[in-house]
């Protein structure tokens, strides 16, 4: 068979190969001994090649016959070489019998990833118990005892996606229950827990049923603390539940009717009438407290006071009749309080006196002769107007910084209400001031009326319902009202041993002319101006010794 120069011998193509990935006959190429070509395949169709004999010493015997073309090949990267290459101690492409010392060497050219984290490994590791091997050859069955075709994965029943490579693939629901506009308010909302569960269904912690429980305690206890405290700096003469009457708010004194005003307080005020055996006596009262509590002037019920057979009553302006009993009575002030058992009495709001004004318009509201209901109408003529009261036949003996009033005050008047244009009680009626009672006519009302004023009323009605009695301050001397015509006071006659005055170093003879902010001109406006101080308080008293003024502390007792 004739060869072409230059045609290379079949079997040796150059594009081609040997199995080991290097050329014949190219420098450097090192052959695994023992290596043998493909006993399949021929690299002369023509020939015969004898037993044993190599393929490439039959090439080099025949001349003519030109050698493949070495190739130019790289130089290998070390670095690849050492990630990328094949073991020195591994002769396939696969060697499952690789020992320890081969992987230990392998582990310290190559460039392995860090091992993964603990938690991930504990979750997603096997168990250190199961041998079995990931791959097996086909054919192979698992260790341990089977029980044929239900040992694989999946079965007939109830294919499952996860597990079967044969299931088709199915599109899964969206990752969203709803909409992500879908309004909150339309969710479905859990089952509420009842009490019942709350308690003894042991769906709460016990911590978090002591928390509340400790949290409502301390609720409750704020509540009772701020309310008490609210209640006594508040009036407790006035009961929310009952009835209040109507009073319009009164910053500028509005000029209200006289009818609009008894339409108010006229349903608050009562007649109070007291019998022993034939004689008997009437005044007035109003109501101040839902529990039916009146005040009243001590000189209207003293005379039944310590007497047992006596009959005290109330009678309210529409005709209903009451017993009452006599709560406290205060005979340095004139005041007293009864109370009335009876249901949602109509109560007078009560104002407040230190605001008055001479000019201001009022209304007496009374029994005057015993005529009930009586409204008469003036104005405020003075305020702080020291006054001596004596009721004759009455153990009063009482000093009073009165609110005078123009308004027609007759007897039976006492213990009524004085009320401003707002329909609010500034002041309790108490006294008048006649001519005389020798000639006819002479002994009733010539427009000078005498009230207590609410504000001192107020005090002495609390104490006397809470304890039945009055205490008042005292300075501990006696005086007498003096004037050298150019200043008046009151003189000190004596003093007290033991007494506010000594401790203050006040002596007979000094004159008193103020006490605390209020000028004294008189020895009733001393009694007065001490008496608006509470006992136990530091009161600064000026007084004039041998013409010099002196400014005495005095704790008043």
């Amino acid at each position: 068979m004739n060869e072409q120069p230059g045609t290379p011998e079949r079997g040796g193509d150059p594009g081609r190969r040997p199995h080991d990935g290097q050329q014949p006959g190219d420098p450097g190429h090192d052959r695994d001994p023992g290596h043998e070509p493909d006993s399949g395949h021929e690299p002369d169709s023509g020939r015969e090649r004898a037993a044993g004999q190599d393929w490439r010493g039959e090439a080099e015997q025949e001349p003519g016959r030109l050698q493949p073309r070495p190739l130019e090949r790289p130089d290998v990267d070390p670095a690849q070489h050492a990630v990328f290459g094949r073991p020195d101690d591994v002769t396939g492409s696969f060697d499952p019998a690789r020992d320890q010392g081969g992987a230990a060497q392998r582990k310290d050219r190559l460039q392995q990833q860090p091992p993964p984290p603990e938690s991930l490994a504990q979750a997603f590791s096997r168990s250190p118990e199961d041998r079995e091997p990931l791959q097996r050859a086909p054919g192979d069955a698992p260790d341990g005892p089977q029980s044929g075709a239900d040992q694989v994965f999946w079965s007939a029943e109830g294919r499952s996606g996860w597990r079967d490579p044969a299931a088709g693939a199915v599109i899964g629901p969206p990752a969203l229950s709803e909409a992500p506009d879908a309004d909150p308010d339309d969710r479905p909302r859990g089952r509420l827990l009842s009490a019942r569960e709350v308690l003894f269904g042991k769906r709460v912690q016990p911590r978090a049923l002591a928390a509340l429980g400790a949290v409502a305690v301390l609720v409750g206890l704020g509540g009772g603390f701020i309310g008490r405290v609210t209640a006594e700096e508040g009036n407790p003469l006035v009961n929310p539940d009952v009835t209040l009457s109507e009073v319009q708010p009164g910053g500028d004194r509005p000029q209200g009717t006289a009818a609009s005003v008894a339409q108010q307080i006229v349903p608050a005020v009562v007649s109070v009438e007291v019998r022993i055996g034939g004689q008997g006596g009437t005044g007035s009262g109003v109501v101040v407290d839902g529990d039916g509590y009146v005040i009243t002037n001590n000189h209207v019920v003293s005379m039944a006071a310590d007497t047992p057979d006596a009959q005290v009553s109330a009678v309210f302006h529409d005709g209903t009749r009451a017993p009452a009993r006599v709560v406290g009575r205060d005979v340095k002030t004139d005041l007293a309080v009864i109370k009335v058992d009876i249901a949602n009495p109509t109560v007078a709001q009560l104002g407040g006196s230190d605001d008055l004004s001479v000019g201001d318009q009022v209304v007496a509201v009374g029994s005057p002769l015993g005529l009930q209901g009586t409204v008469t109408t003036g104005i405020i003529s003075s305020v702080n107007r020291p006054l001596r009261l004596a009721g004759e036949g009455t153990d009063t003996n009482a000093v009073i910084d009165a609110i005078q009033t123009d308004a027609a005050i007759n007897p039976g008047n006492s213990g009524g209400a004085l009320v401003d244009g707002n329909g609010a009680v500034v002041g309790i009626n108490s006294a008048i001031r006649t001519l005389g009672s020798g000639e006819e006519g002479e002994g009733g009302s010539i427009g000078l009326g005498f009230a207590i004023p609410i504000d001192d009323a107020r005090r002495i009605a609390e104490e006397l319902i809470r304890t039945g009695q009055a205490q008042h301050a005292d300075l501990g001397v006696n005086a007498k009202s003096v004037s050298d015509g150019l200043a008046d006071g009151a003189q000190v006659q004596n003093v007290r041993d033991g007494s506010a005055a000594a401790g203050a170093g006040i002596a007979e003879g000094d004159v008193v002319i103020k006490v605390g902010d209020r000028d004294v001109h008189s020895a009733d406006e001393l009694i007065v101006a001490v008496d608006r101080h509470r006992i136990g308080e530091q009161v600064p008293i000026t007084v004039v010794r041998q013409g010099r003024e002196l400014v005495l502390d005095a704790t008043l007792r």
